[in-house]
C-alpha cells in the first residue's frame, strides 16, 4: 500500500516535510510519543464500547481493536528497550486536543456517535500518513520496516470507523461530515507548528 497520495485518505493537507526531519533526529521522543498514542487509542476504544454497550456491531469491531492497541503499545516499547530509551512521561496531544474542541456541542444524542467516529477515522488516518513518512524516510532499516506495519495497521482502522459510522448512519451524511472533519484538521494543522517529538 501506498499513501503518498494524500486522496486515498481523503486528507486535505500533507505533513510538512520538516516533521519527518525532527522526528528523525528526536527517535525517543517520537517513540515515547508513538507508545503514548496507542495507549490512549486503546482507551478510547475501550470509552465508546461502554458508552454505546446497546450496539453490537460497534463493540464487535471495536473489542478487538482494543487488544491490538495494547499489543502495539507493547510493540513501541520492546523497539524502544531495544534502542536503549526510556518511556517518558506522556505529553498533552494538542493535535487530538484541538480536534476535540470542534466537536459539535448541543447536538441530538444519537448525532454525537458519527463525530466521535469521524474523529477517531481522522486520527488514525493521519497517523498512516506519519507513519508511511517514517517507513520511507528513517535512516534505520529495522524502523522503517516498523513503521511499515504501523502505516498498513492504521490504514485499517481508518477504514474500520468510516465502515462503522455507515453502520448507523446515511452513506450520503457520513459522506458531508467526513469532509466537515477533513477541512476542520486542516485549520487545525495549520494553527500548529511541526514538531519532531510528537506523533501529531
Amino acid at each position: 500500500m501506498s499513501t503518498s497520495d494524500n486522496s486515498i485518505l481523503g486528507l486535505k493537507m500533507p505533513t510538512d516535510p520538516r516533521w519527518v526531519d525532527l522526528a528523525s533526529i528526536s527517535l525517543e521522543e517520537i517513540l515515547t510519543d508513538h507508545a503514548f498514542c496507542e495507549q490512549k487509542a486503546a482507551t478510547q476504544c475501550i470509552s465508546l464500547i461502554q458508552r454505546y454497550p446497546d450496539k453490537p456491531e460497534l463493540v464487535n469491531a471495536l473489542s478487538p481493536i482494543v487488544t491490538e492497541e495494547w499489543g502495539h503499545f507493547r510493540m513501541v516499547w520492546a523497539e524502544m528497550k531495544k534502542h536503549g530509551f526510556s518511556l517518558g512521561k506522556q505529553r498533552k496531544d494538542d493535535y487530538v486536543n484541538l480536534l476535540l474542541q470542534n466537536e459539535p456541542k448541543n447536538i441530538p444524542g444519537d448525532k454525537k456517535l458519527l463525530h466521535k467516529l469521524m474523529i477517531c477515522a481522522l486520527i488514525e488516518a493521519r497517523s498512516c500518513e506519519r507513519f508511511r513518512l517514517l517507513s520511507e524516510n528513517l535512516e534505520d532499516e529495522g524502523l522503517r520496516k516498523f513503521y511499515y506495519k504501523f502505516m498498513i495497521s492504521e490504514a485499517g482502522h481508518y477504514r474500520l470507523f468510516i465502515d462503522l459510522a455507515n453502520t448507523y448512519y446515511p452513506e450520503e451524511e457520513v459522506k458531508v461530515a467526513w469532509q466537515q472533519w477533513l477541512k476542520t484538521e486542516e485549520r487545525v494543522l495549520q494553527e500548529l507548528a511541526p514538531r519532531g517529538d510528537r506523533m501529531h
